[in-house]
């Protein structure tokens, strides 16, 4: 017999997790709330424990505009240079 796996979506885990933490109940009871494994459970409780960073300034967004200016020059130098290196080696 195939064993079906279920997926879960993104707020039943974050649920899930928050419940975990709290600690109001065990695991065991948590595992009949939710129907999901312990292992399920202790993975996502600690995937959210890892994430202390979520709200740390250093995750600022990078500036677009200025990283594509900045690739742009990267790419029209590597051509300049590629076009160099043609000429000399007589492509």
């Amino acid at each position: 017999m195939q064993k079906t796996y279920t997926h879960h979506n993104d707020k039943f885990k974050l649920k899930v997790a928050v419940a975990a933490l709290k600690g109001d109940k065990t695991t065991a009871e948590l595992c009949k709330e939710f129907g999901v494994a312990s292992s399920q459970i202790y993975a996502w409780k600690k995937a959210l424990e890892d994430s202390t960073n979520i709200f740390s300034t250093k995750n600022k967004p990078v500036d677009r505009d200025a990283e594509i200016e900045r690739l742009l020059t990267t790419i029209g130098r590597l051509k300049v240079e590629n076009d160099f290196l043609e000429k000399v080696l007589g492509r």
